[in-house]
């Protein structure tokens, strides 16, 4: 059974910064790809960064330039380090992980406040 655990959220000012954390496990092999994404209340579940399966980082246009994400892939292990962080970027942070079919494992989620 694939887990997905996420660590790294809490509550933040304008303008701060917090780093996210997700480790994958359950797999007698490593997933093709993994990410991060993120759902406000009232809104749909949207993309943040995440890896492809060729191993280049894509990002939603909003979150260029103050979010990046990186990987250890000897952990199965993504980060995601926010800086700059705006109250619209409130929201319950989900990792993913795509073993074959997608993005289609999908982590507790962890909150991220951002106060104004």
């Amino acid at each position: 059974q694939v887990q997905l655990v996420e660590s790294g959220g809490g509550l933040v000012q304008a303008g701060g910064s917090l780093r996210l954390s997700c480790t994958a496990s359950g797999r007698a092999f490593s997933p093709y790809a993994m990410g991060w994404y993120r759902q406000a209340t009232g809104k749909e579940r949207e993309l943040v960064a995440a890896f492809t399966r060729g191993g280049s980082a894509n990002y939603a246009d909003s979150m260029k330039g103050r979010f990046t994400i990186s990987r250890d892939n000897r952990e199965n292990t993504i980060y995601l380090q926010m800086n700059s962080l705006e109250p619209e970027d409130t929201a319950v942070y989900y990792c993913a992980a795509d073993y074959g079919f997608g993005f289609d494992h999908w982590g507790q989620g962890t909150q991220v406040t951002v106060s104004s």
